[in-house]
This record gives C-alpha cells, sequence and structure tokens, in this order.
C-alpha cells in the first residue's frame, strides 16, 4: 500500500511557476506508476500529467504541454509537478495518484486506473 502526500500549492499571479510536490510512502513505490490529475470548482477531476515508475516515459495532457513537466526520483520516492507560465484556467485542487503499473514504461491517463491518491493541494492563479 502507498500513501501519498502532496505540497507546493498557493497563490500565483498568471504567468508565474510552481512546483507541486508529492511524497509517497512505503518500500515498493517505484514499482508505480504516478500521476497528476486536477479538478476545478463544478468540473470532473481531469488529467495533467503522468509517468512511468522507470521515469523513462512521460505524458502530458495537451492542456498543459510545454507548460507543465513532470518527473520522479525515486531514491527520494517522490512525483513532483513543475507548472511553468500558469494561467487562471489553471486553478484547481491537484491530486497525486499512484497506479499499480504492469511494465516499467506503462503510465496512465484515466482516474479510474489509479489505485492510490493523496489529500490534494491547492492551486490557484489570479489574472
Amino acid at each position: 500500500q502507498v500513501q501519498l502526500g502532496e505540497s507546493g500549492g498557493g497563490l500565483v499571479q498568471a504567468g508565474g511557476s510552481l512546483r507541486l510536490s508529492c511524497a509517497a510512502s512505503g518500500p515498493t513505490f517505484r514499482r508505480y506508476a504516478m500521476g497528476w490529475l486536477r479538478q476545478a470548482p463544478g468540473k470532473e477531476r481531469e488529467f495533467v500529467a503522468a509517468i512511468s515508475w522507470s521515469g523513462g516515459s512521460t505524458y502530458h495532457a495537451d492542456s498543459v504541454k510545454g507548460r507543465f513537466t513532470i518527473s520522479r526520483d525515486n531514491a527520494k520516492n517522490t512525483v513532483y509537478l513543475q507548472m511553468n507560465s500558469l494561467k487562471p484556467e489553471d486553478t484547481a485542487v491537484y491530486y497525486c495518484a499512484a497506479a499499480s503499473a504492469h511494465t516499467s514504461s506503462s503510465y496512465y491517463t484515466g482516474a479510474k486506473e489509479y489505485d492510490y491518491w493523496g489529500q490534494g493541494t491547492q492551486v490557484t492563479v489570479s489574472s
């Protein structure tokens, strides 16, 4: 079992940057593909970015491609989301999630594919 805890959210002006971190507990973290998803008020949870357990494969939603970057450090049991050029429409609660991976290059884009979730961290981008 994996326990996840996000940090790094906050209030930032449009055009600014934030780096979210997700610390995971458990010795098997490196066997989990990881993802970031977000949920804005009144909207469904949406996929943002995913990374394989090896870190060699990543995927970003079109809405954040070129602005956000997912990465992981298996030695530190941590996954990151670097967010640059933030826009007001990026305002949401951001969740870190873990999925049991089939292969070292597997990653997942659907919320239902994730087995464990963090509590979320609020990101607010002002215009």
